[in-house]
C-alpha cells in the first residue's frame, strides 16, 4: 500500500456534491488525452476507467439499496430535492434523476422541497408515494425554507427516516469537530484520521492547547502573534467565504476582527502550500503560448456504508486550506512502470513542447464537450484542467483504508454527540437540533465527503 501526503481540511456529512461531475470530467479528459497523444506520443499509460473514478455509480447503488431495504422488491420513487433556484443549473442533480429513472423498478424526479405533499397519509410527489429522498441542502437551509414555505411533508420524511443523508449527521458536520480529533479526545479516533487532521481550535477569547501540546493562555493574542502560520474559517462555511489566511491576508487584526465580530469561527494550522499544489500546462490565449501554471489542488473523497464511492478532483488559485474557485481535473491511474512524479513531468514537458495551434484545437474540443454535457454549475461553465491528475493503484488502496477509518470515526463522533459529550462544540439553534435528533444516522445510508489537501507525489519540491 503506497502512502500519500497531506491532510483533510474539512468534511461534508450533510449534502456533499461532486459525485457526478467527476464522471463527466473523466469522459472529457479521456477524449482530450487521446487527442494530445495524436499530436505527440507522450509515453505514459493511463487508466481513465477505474470504477473509483466514477463515484456516481456507487452513490446510485446505495440509493437503490436504501429503497430496497425499506420496500423490498417493490417498485418505488426516489425524490431528488434541491433548492428551487438551483433546479436548472446544477446538472448533476438533473443527471441523478435521469440515471435513477433508467433503473428497472425505480422512478425519480428532481423537485423543489415545497413540491412534496401528503396524500393518503404518505409523503408524495404529484400523487406518487416517495420511498426515499436525496436532499441537496443542509438542515439549516431546510429549517429556513420550512419557516418561509411550510415544508411539513419534508419534515415528516425526516422523521420517517426517508432522507439521505440523515439529519443526525449535521451536529458533527461542523469544523469544530477537528478540535475534538486533534485535541484531548484524539485517543478515541483512528490514527489514520488523527494524522490527517490539522490542529484546530474554536476561536474566541479562551485558553487552548496548541499544536505542540503547549498551553495557550489567550488564544486570540496567540493567533495574532502566530498569524503567518494560521487560517481562520467559519465553522459552517463553504467556498472559501469568510476565510482568512496568514501570509495571504497579511493583516492579522483585520482577520481576527472579522472572526470575533461574526462569531463561530475556528483557527487552524496552515497546511504548507507546496504540499497541495501541482504544475499544469495551460493555454495562454492572450500571448498565444502554453504556460506552466501552479494550481492549488483539492481531492474530495466520497464514501458510503460499503466504502469509497470515488473522488472529485478540483483545482484553484485561492490557498484557503480548502480548494476555492478554479475548476475540475480528470483523474487517471498510472499503469506505466514509473513514479507519479516522473509521469507528471513527462506529460508536462510533452504538452509544453506542442504547437500552440494544436493545443488550441484540443482546448476547443474540451469546451465543445463541456457544452454538450451541460457541464455547468451555478456560476456557469466549469473549467477543466488540460492534463489529468495521476494516482497509483497503491494510492487507491491507501485511500480505501483512509475512508474506512473516517467512516468509523464519524460513528464515534455521533455516539459522543448523542451522549452529550460534544455539546460545547455544537452551536446550533434548538429547532435545528430537534430536526437532527428526529433522524439519527447510526451508520445507515449516507454519502460523506472529505476534502483532502493531498499529494500523490507530484507536488513542487521547493516552497
Amino acid at each position: 500500500m503506497e502512502d500519500f501526503l497531506g491532510y483533510h481540511s474539512e468534511w461534508n456529512l450533510g449534502s456533499p456534491g461532486g459525485w457526478d461531475y467527476q464522471r463527466v470530467t473523466q469522459i472529457i479528459g479521456k477524449a482530450v488525452w487521446e487527442r494530445l497523444n495524436r499530436v505527440r506520443e507522450i509515453g505514459v499509460e493511463l487508466d481513465f476507467d477505474h470504477p473509483l473514478l466514477y463515484p456516481v455509480y456507487g452513490f446510485t447503488d446505495m440509493l437503490v439499496k436504501a429503497h430496497r431495504d425499506r420496500e423490498g422488491s417493490n417498485a418505488g420513487f426516489i425524490a431528488v430535492v434541491a433548492e428551487e433556484e438551483t433546479l436548472e443549473d446544477v446538472t448533476e442533480n438533473v443527471n441523478l434523476a435521469n440515471r435513477l429513472n433508467a433503473i428497472d423498478g425505480i422512478s425519480s424526479a428532481l423537485m423543489a422541497p415545497h413540491e412534496l405533499e401528503l396524500a393518503g397519509g404518505r409523503i408524495s410527489w404529484k400523487g406518487e408515494p416517495v420511498s426515499i429522498i436525496f436532499m441537496d441542502f443542509n438542515t439549516d437551509v431546510l429549517l429556513s425554507l420550512h419557516r418561509s414555505r411550510g415544508l411539513s411533508p419534508l419534515i415528516r420524511a425526516v422523521q420517517e427516516g426517508r432522507v439521505i443523508n440523515p439529519r443526525g449527521t449535521e451536529p458533527i458536520n461542523v469544523k469544530s469537530m477537528f478540535e475534538v480529533m486533534s485535541g484531548r479526545f484524539r485517543d478515541r479516533f483512528h490514527p489514520e484520521t488523527v494524522r490527517r487532521t490539522p490542529w484546530t481550535a474554536r476561536f474566541f477569547a479562551r485558553e487552548a492547547v496548541g499544536p505542540a501540546g503547549e498551553v495557550i493562555g489567550d488564544l486570540v493574542e496567540w493567533t495574532r502573534d502566530n498569524w503567518e502560520h494560521l487560517v481562520l474559517k467559519p465553522e459552517r462555511g463553504y467556498s472559501g467565504i469568510g476565510v482568512r489566511v496568514g501570509g495571504v491576508n497579511p493583516d492579522p487584526d483585520d482577520a481576527i476582527d472579522l472572526a470575533l465580530r461574526k462569531g463561530d469561527y475556528i483557527v487552524q494550522e496552515k497546511i504548507p502550500l507546496n504540499l497541495w499544489a501541482e504544475d499544469n500546462p495551460a493555454l495562454n490565449a492572450e500571448d498565444e503560448r502554453i504556460d506552466l501554471e501552479r494550481y492549488q489542488t483539492d481531492f474530495r473523497c466520497l464514501m458510503g456504508p460499503e466504502g469509497l464511492f470515488g473522488f472529485l478532483v478540483r483545482f484553484g488559485g485561492v490557498p484557503t486550506n480548502v480548494g476555492s474557485g478554479g475548476g475540475v481535473q480528470p483523474l487517471a491511474v498510472l499503469r506505466s512502470d514509473m513514479t507519479v512524479r516522473e509521469a507528471v513531468s513527462r506529460m508536462n514537458e510533452n504538452i509544453l513542447s506542442m504547437a500552440y495551434g494544436d493545443v488550441r484545437e484540443i482546448v476547443d474540443l474540451q469546451e465543445e464537450l463541456a457544452l454538450e454535457h451541460r457541464f455547468t454549475y451555478l456560476l456557469g461553465p466549469i473549467r477543466i484542467a488540460l492534463r489529468p491528475r495521476i494516482i497509483s493503484s497503491g494510492h487507491l488502496d491507501a485511500l480505501e483504508h483512509y475512508g474506512a477509518a473516517m467512516w468509523e470515526d464519524c460513528l464515534t463522533l455521533e455516539r459522543m454527540w448523542l451522549a452529550g459529550q460534544l455539546d460545547d462544540y455544537v452551536d446550533m439553534e434548538e429547532e435545528e437540533l430537534a430536526i437532527s435528533r428526529s433522524q439519527p444516522w447510526r451508520g445507515g445510508a449516507a454519502v460523506f465527503a472529505s476534502d483532502g489537501l493531498f499529494s500523490f507525489g507530484a507536488h513542487p519540491e521547493g516552497p
